[in-house]
């Protein structure tokens, strides 16, 4: 016999089984993880374990009234946070935001008053300034390449020596004549500062539009090609501008975005007292970036939403008035402010480093 046979017809044979790779893009997370690993999950936790603290340290918070008054709170710090976290998304930062927005009611009431014209004219002149002021601090950033927290630093700086300097000049005080008398001041008030009735409870309308702009930021960020644009230059600019992404537009028209929130909150502000103050406004840019932050908002960029940044304005709100309505020492908010925004700093790391792990 032949010490060799030959070989019959080749046979396909299925490879042998065995245990398969795991790819970590791939497998699935338990659920529950998943979802933690959300920030808005994390801060609307974090917003009803204060909202269950305070309901049980304080039972005034009970109150429909109380309630009316946390959410209006959290209302004017929320509006101005949504702006500030998409620009935060975007990769910037703004430092002028507070004193932005005495900027823009100081400009509505005094010209309104000097000129005495219609506070509409006023109104549409503040808008423009603000605007005016956001497209700037976005064009020195671009233009320059300066890091945008020297950039609005120094705006802050100028705005607040403005605010103080031109006041005394036009008005000889420190603060602006009341306007309350003046045509189109009652319309603008219904718009900017009213309240209405539910249940016999007096919610003010700021309530109203700071969910209407959340509704509208939501939408920007998940359904439109501009709101891919402002995660895409917050990730990565060069990468995003290799693709077509119009890098300079983006910023500079996030910037703005934080201009109209300003003249916004600014107008409440005017049309709720008939009067302003030219030396506030300073410390409230950290609120809302700590809203924002809180919310989930990367302080690298390239991450967040807008939902998240209403549970931290909501947070804000409900520390504010719990502590008053919990008769303890208001000096007490700072401290829980430094507490929240550590705890979400950590928060946000960990889903950082959840979202990138195999």
């Amino acid at each position: 016999m032949s010490m060799t046979q030959q070989a019959g017809p080749a046979v396909d044979r299925p490879p042998a089984s065995g245990p398969k790779d795991k790819d970590g893009r791939t497998a699935r997370r338990p659920l529950a993880l998943r979802l933690l690993a959300r920030p808005e999950v994390g801060v609307f936790l974090g917003a009803v374990a204060v909202l269950v603290f305070f309901l049980i340290a304080a039972p005034t918070v009970r109150q429909g009234s109380s309630m009316a008054t946390v959410l209006y709170q959290s209302s004017t710090i929320g509006i101005m946070a949504l702006p500030v976290a998409l620009l935060m998304i975007g990769g910037e930062f703004d430092l002028s935001s507070g004193v932005a927005v005495i900027t823009s009611a100081l400009t509505a009431s005094m010209l309104s008053y000097q000129l005495t014209v219609n506070v509409w004219t006023g109104v549409v002149v503040a808008l423009i300034v603000s605007l005016a002021i956001g497209a700037f601090n976005g064009w020195m950033v671009v233009r320059t390449g300066l890091p945008s927290f020297l950039v609005t630093l120094g705006t802050f700086l100028i705005l607040q020596g403005v605010n103080l300097a031109v006041t005394k000049l036009i008005t000889g005080n420190v603060a602006t004549d009341d306007i309350s008398d003046m045509d189109g001041f009652d319309q603008a008030k219904k718009i900017f500062a009213s309240s209405f009735d539910v249940g016999g409870v007096q919610v003010k309308i700021t309530v109203v539009w700071w969910l209407v702009f959340a509704a509208l930021a939501t939408w920007v960020l998940l359904r439109t090609k501009y709101g891919n644009w402002i995660f895409a230059v917050g990730g990565n600019k060069d990468s995003a501008r290799a693709v077509g992404v119009p890098v300079n537009f983006t910023k500079i028209t996030l910037f703005m975005l934080v201009g109209f929130g300003a003249w916004f909150i600014g107008m409440h502000n005017l049309f709720s007292f008939n009067t302003v103050q030219s030396g506030e406004g300073v410390g409230q840019e950290l609120i809302y970036i700590a809203a924002a932050v809180i919310g989930g908002c990367l302080l690298t960029g390239g991450a967040g939403s807008a939902i998240g940044p209403v549970f931290g304005a909501f947070m804000f709100g409900m520390v504010q008035q719990g502590i008053v309505y919990a008769n303890w020492n208001p000096d007490w908010f700072k401290a829980f402010l430094g507490v929240m925004l550590l705890g979400a700093v950590l928060i946000n790391l960990w889903v950082q480093r959840t979202a990138t792990r195999r």
